[in-house]
């Protein structure tokens, strides 16, 4: 039944991050690698361009352990979500993920970060 531990998933939500609204699940059904799939959602007050996600594994104490990192879409109008997918090595130690927007370009004007 060990193995069976390695399928379930994790589901997290992050608000307010930003103005974004990131859920997501973890699958750790594969022993070298956990896929995250999950939705951004632009709570902002306006439309966002060139949106890129990075998740990162933890270990217990919040310590990043590993990253990836995934082009979500070149433009999410305000209100609006997009899906997006990615792997993060899970290496010894992981004990969570935590995903955040990453990059984004707001109502067209500089690039900006977390």
């Amino acid at each position: 039944m060990l193995a069976a531990a390695f399928v379930m998933s994790e589901v997290d939500v992050v608000r307010a991050q930003d103005g974004f609204r990131i859920t997501y699940e973890v699958d750790r059904s594969r022993p070298d690698r956990a896929r995250l799939t999950g939705r951004v959602l632009n709570e902002r007050a306006d439309d966002v361009f060139e949106v890129n996600v990075t998740a990162e594994a933890l270990d217990a104490k919040g310590k990043v352990l590993a990253r990836g990192i995934a082009y979500v879409d070149s433009r999410i109008s305000r209100g609006d979500g997009r899906p997006f997918s990615l792997s993060v090595p899970t290496v010894p130690g992981t004990a969570s993920f935590r995903v955040v927007v990453s990059s984004f370009r707001a109502g067209g004007t500089s690039s900006q970060g977390p």
